[in-house]
């Protein structure tokens, strides 16, 4: 199941890309390049939430099989 980074990381990724997309409609670098910015730190923050809930799945496996 998904923690919350994943899910505010993932949620920043749409919101970044519909930034993205306006500034490109509009022709507002200013607001393309923001949207751009958010969709990488989404990506970094889903990313991170991903590593910490792997790890985490690993580590409560480890204490299951040594407590066997």
């Amino acid at each position: 199941m998904w923690n919350k980074d994943e899910v505010k990381g993932k949620a920043e990724q749409v919101k970044g890309a519909a930034k993205d997309k306006v500034g490109e409609l509009t022709d507002d670098p200013a607001l393309e390049a923001e949207g751009e910015a958010e969709r990488v730190v989404g990506k970094v923050r889903e990313t991170a939430g991903t590593v910490r809930r792997k790890t985490e799945e690993v580590v409560k496996d480890v204490r299951k099989k040594v407590s066997e």
